[in-house]
């Protein structure tokens, strides 16, 4: 019995984590895009005319099978992936290509939809209707619809090559992150590294068979060193390490893939009639167009542009006090650490007892049953797909909302970086509302024998940014899955993220929760003063280096022919030159790891970070000045959230803050 190809009849119906055994995968994806394909085909040969019911709403609950189980695969290759998962993701990845092709190159599906859109001023349908209608229509005519045959062989031949090598980069980055890692025996080298740091270095040289210590290039073992490490030699090693990944021309490489996929990319948006990817993209987003972004973008720099460089002087004067007169950028965390420190009193590792992981959380959960009325509850009766994985039931009033993942700590199998993501969409059917089951991902410190998981303060507020995007999902209350919860334009995704990490800034709300994991003393006043002030630290070159990755992200797809005779590095430099503050190092680039763009959903959006915090700087903004629990506030919010992708994202931002964001709010924030 394969546990994919029956109903889920876990409680929730959750996934049957416990159940699943590798060999499953690839039998459960041919037989349901075989049952997906007959679904479709009961749609097209229905000998009744085209109609909203039985044409586009069909469509929007088909094939539901099919996407929990590619939810389950594709989330667990990137929390708890192996070599045969790779493998088998390497097999389905086309497979699940050419079955999308089919579909949206289906002529008799596109013949039944297009006759409802050309009714659809005639039609009685509600605005989400409306909006699944004009979406379904607009995704057909955007996936080749109107070509020719010819062109929609060559449409789907391009989206194949470009859902492999994808796959590919991001496999490469993964592999070539693993790959590396230093082995120190001489305490003496480490010296400046918190003792609590330490032990985990140590933990993971145990875990290696090793004496010492063992520092890797996974984000809470790499940043520590960057942050504290005295030796100015062994940060330059490590940070060499981290520029190189799938840059060595090794086995990992990622630098020809870059130029096959954005090459692919423009001939796909050229094939459907558009001048360069970046414009197929903009389409469907807030932003609209490849002009507005480069708009955005310059405007940000040209205001941040003294700030960050006034931030670097500072830095430059800490150098120079140490001897050093050509400061780089493996020592900017280093001395950044020690200018945070030394203007506003404040310590990583001396702030990270006050952040228990399970305080944290248990802050995030009380938030959000302040705001939303939200109540969790840790479960143990759910399958999870690894031990350090915890379950909670999320109510209202009562009535469950939620099935809520946590998992927290890295692992060999799991990719660098946190995320939130979703198993199963919310949705209503025959009189049901079928509600969501959302993961929120991290790469958070373990435990130890002695010590509890402390966060540092930026890892606050990375899981609050990631449980914003999870209440996104969980308030998720529409009609059709494909317009649920984060199903939105990819400039809005991130509001909702960025607007929490705000909270953790707010001294009235950091005393409910930052206590020492010993004492219960709750971090002093002045500390807790001091990091509100600090919020804005640093924000000139953070945003510098934003708006860099911004703008390289729209060179890669508004300039494929400049990149066809330049290096990956040439191109990388040239296109973030206005945005670098230090010197770059040839032996590194950014752009071979840059899974966001060329493996996750950011391409031709990386933008939309910075875009989206005007609107969180703005949404934030409307709190603080009528209180930053105000209750009426909130109930227009969580209207927001629960909307998902059933209206214009600018409608739906309005209607909550009474007018469009102004781009001040957030120069406000930032700048003072």
């Amino acid at each position: 019995m394969n546990p994919l190809l029956e109903k889920f009849n876990t409680k929730y119906t959750s996934s049957p984590f416990e159940e699943i055994k590798e060999e499953h995968y690839l039998p459960a994806f041919q037989e349901l895009v075989k049952t997906s394909e007959k679904e479709i085909d009961e749609i097209t040969s229905n000998p009744e005319a085209p109609t909203f019911e039985n044409t586009i709403e069909a469509m929007a609950f088909s094939g539901e099978q099919l996407d929990r189980v590619s939810n389950i695969f594709f989330n667990l290759n990137s929390a708890e992936t192996n070599d045969e998962i790779q493998k088998i993701a390497q097999e389905v990845s086309p497979l699940l290509t050419e079955f999308s092709s089919k579909i949206s190159q289906n002529e008799k599906l596109f013949e039944r939809i297009k006759s409802v859109y050309d009714q659809k001023d005639s039609l009685s349908l509600n605005e989400e209707q409306q909006t699944l209608l004009n979406e379904t229509y607009k995704g057909f005519v955007r996936s080749g619809a109107l070509l020719s045959e010819e062109d929609k062989k060559k449409l789907e031949k391009i989206n194949m090559d470009l859902s492999i090598k994808s796959l590919q980069f991001g496999q490469n980055a993964l592999a070539s992150t693993n790959a590396y890692f230093k082995h120190i025996t001489d305490k003496e080298e480490l010296k400046g590294i918190p003792e609590a740091v330490l032990q985990q270095y140590e933990e993971d040289a145990k875990e290696k068979g090793l004496e010492g210590y063992v520092i890797t290039l996974q984000y809470p073992s790499y940043l520590p060193a960057m942050t504290y490490a005295e030796n100015r030699e062994l940060r330059k090693e490590l940070a060499l390490a981290n520029g190189k990944k799938s840059f060595d021309g090794g086995e990992f490489d990622n630098q020809n893939l870059i130029k096959e996929i954005v090459k692919l990319r423009q001939e796909k948006a050229e094939l459907l009639g558009y001048k360069n990817y970046a414009d197929f993209v903009l389409e469907e987003r807030m932003a609209q167009s490849p002009a507005k972004v480069f708009e955005f973008l310059n405007e940000l720099l040209e205001k941040a542009t003294p700030y960050a460089q006034k931030e670097i002087e500072e830095l430059k004067s800490l150098a120079e006090a140490d001897g050093i007169d050509d400061i780089q950028s493996y020592d900017h965390t280093f001395y950044a650490e020690k200018l945070r420190k030394q203007k506003f009193d404040i310590d990583d590792e001396e702030l990270k007892p006050y952040f228990q992981l399970e305080k944290v959380q248990e802050a995030v959960f009380g938030l959000a049953g302040k705001l939303f009325g939200l109540e969790f509850k840790e479960i143990n009766d759910v399958q999870k797909y690894h031990s350090d994985v915890k379950t909670y039931e999320i109510t209202e009033n009562g009535n469950f909302k939620s099935l809520l993942y946590a998992d927290y700590h890295p692992r060999k199998g799991k990719r660098a970086g946190a995320w939130m993501t979703s198993y199963k969409n919310q949705y209503k059917k025959d009189g049901e509302n079928s509600r969501p089951h959302i993961s929120v991902v991290c790469n958070f410190t373990k435990p130890t024998k002695d010590t509890p998981s402390l966060l540092t303060f930026q890892e606050v507020t990375t899981l609050f940014h990631e449980f914003g995007h999870a209440l996104h999902g969980v308030l998720a209350d529409t009609q059709y899955p494909n317009l649920s919860g984060t199903s939105v334009k990819w400039d809005f995704v991130e509001l909702p993220s960025q607007f929490l990490e705000n909270y953790c800034y707010e001294p009235e709300f950091l005393k409910t929760f930052a206590k020492h994991y010993q004492t219960g003393e709750i971090l002093p006043t002045e500390k807790i003063e001091k990091l509100s002030e600090s919020k804005s630290f640093m924000e000139g070159y953070q945003t510098l280096r934003q708006i860099g990755f911004g703008l390289l992200d729209m060179a890669y797809h508004t300039e494929v022919g400049a990149l066809e005779n330049k290096s990956v590095k040439e191109f990388e430099v040239e296109k973030t030159a206005a945005t670098n503050l230090y010197p770059s190092n040839p032996e590194t680039a950014a752009s071979p790891s840059f899974s966001h763009i060329f493996q996750g959903g950011y391409s031709a959006g990386y933008y939309s970070y910075k875009w989206a915090e005007v609107l969180d700087a703005d949404a934030f903004q409307y709190f603080k000045e009528n209180g930053i629990f105000n209750p009426e506030i909130a109930a227009k919010y969580k209207i927001l959230l629960s909307s998902g992708g059933t209206k214009n994202p600018m409608e739906l931002y309005k209607n909550f803050r009474g007018r469009e964001p102004k781009v001040e709010s957030l120069l406000k924030r930032a700048f003072g």
